[in-house]
């Protein structure tokens, strides 16, 4: 993707705050897991060890972005990407951490325990 130079600022934007939204560990992990296909809330909350209001807010939040989308059988509600595109990026930043991966996991500007 190639940006108008005058558009920059603006798809910059744009981009951080995707980014910023990815960045969220249960969002991410919510994300990794519909990876492999179609979760109801339940199972999200079983397999992340999570509350069930932390995961449907986070839920909510990812399908207002248009990250997630759903669908209803019967009484549940069944979630997984909304785009290709997602599982491309996730798939792309897995194969980035198993080449950096251990740059990222020392260097000091990423350090969340000091924050």
């Amino acid at each position: 993707m190639t940006i108008d130079q005058a558009a920059a600022p603006a798809a910059t934007g744009l981009a951080s705050k995707l980014f910023r939204g990815l960045a969220d560990p249960t969002r991410l992990a919510i994300l990794l897991t519909l990876q492999a296909g179609e979760r109801r809330v339940v199972d999200l909350v079983a397999e992340l060890g999570t509350s069930q209001a932390n995961v449907s807010g986070h839920l909510a939040c990812l399908k207002d972005c248009g990250l997630v989308a759903d669908r209803a059988q019967g009484r549940a509600n069944y979630y997984r990407l909304a785009r290709p595109e997602l599982a491309a990026l996730l798939h792309a930043a897995e194969e980035l951490l198993a080449a950096t991966g251990d740059n990222v996991a020392l260097c000091r500007n990423y350090d969340t325990t000091s924050r």
